[in-house]
């Protein structure tokens, strides 16, 4: 049976591969963003087999709208993409409250919105598979991405949890971890940084900066690969919980596990020390 997709931010990126990747599997999607007319560009007219749906993850309104939309034209929906997202770079405080806030509001709970919208067709269905986009900085923390990383520590524990909540009703969650995909990312089109200016800070800020600009459409990341091997996992019975992709990231998570693994060994005592007698 053809599944149908809803994926937000689906005019760029890795939504865009993965709206197209679907498609190509004759599958129905409804691709949303928060321009209707950079989706009809990226995608073309709508069809039997696509439909957009205007989306700000940020507005619960237009979240809810989109879902209704979506059940009006395909009637279910068998996979959610929560891909909708950005990158909020800079040492912590350069960050002002205002721009924490921002990339909370669609990084974390923009996607619990456009969840808690779709769980209750998927509970009826009895099945569902929901992919929420995390990312390597969801697995260990950078340098000047502290508001980012944070947002992706906050998926990767609520992904978690969700999936324990959702496996008895039929509804299975995967997490995916990106390393550095050859995307729009890095570029001053998505990413944002901290607007106040601090000289302790400074040198280290334009390094980086400069590390991520000439990184900026050279990383190694095939986001065509990733959207085909997300369709593919959309079509199994066994699929992981947590997706690490690129080789990169497979390089990092296996690095920060062994630290860990190295860490509790080093401080097993201390740990065991805190139990009542």
């Amino acid at each position: 049976m053809h599944k149908t997709w809803f994926i937000t931010g689906a005019n760029r990126g890795i939504g865009l591969e993965i709206t197209q990747a679907a498609l190509a599997n004759n599958d129905r999607v409804v691709a949303t963003g928060r321009n209707l007319e950079k989706l009809e560009a990226a995608l073309g007219q709508p069809s039997e087999q696509l439909t957009f749906a205007e989306l700000n993850v940020q507005s619960p309104e237009q979240t809810q709208n989109a879902v209704d939309a979506a059940l009006l034209k395909f009637g279910r929906i068998d996979v959610l993409v929560n891909n909708a997202g950005y990158g909020q770079l800079g040492h912590f405080e350069t960050v002002s409250r205002e721009a924490i806030d921002s990339q909370f509001a669609t990084n974390v709970f923009g996607l619990m919105d456009v969840t808690r919208a779709v769980l209750p067709t998927m509970r009826k269905q009895r099945s569902g598979h929901i992919f929420n986009l995390s990312s390597i900085g969801g697995v260990l923390g950078f340098e000047s991405s502290s508001i980012y990383c944070a947002t992706k520590f906050a998926v990767e524990g609520f992904s978690e949890s969700l999936a324990l909540e959702v496996e008895p009703l039929g509804i299975s969650v995967t997490i995916v971890e990106p390393g550095f995909f050859r995307t729009d990312f890095l570029d001053s089109s998505s990413v944002k940084y901290g607007e106040k200016a601090i000289d302790d800070y400074a040198e280290a800020i334009e390094k980086l900066r400069s590390q991520f600009d000439s990184y900026s459409h050279a990383q190694p990341g095939d986001p065509v690969k990733l959207a085909e091997v997300i369709v593919k996992i959309a079509g199994k019975e066994s699929y992981p919980l947590r997706m690490v992709a690129g080789s990169d990231a497979l390089k990092m998570s296996q690095d920060v596990l062994s630290a860990r693994t190295d860490e509790l060994e080093k401080w097993r005592d201390t740990s065991v020390s805190t139990d009542h007698e």
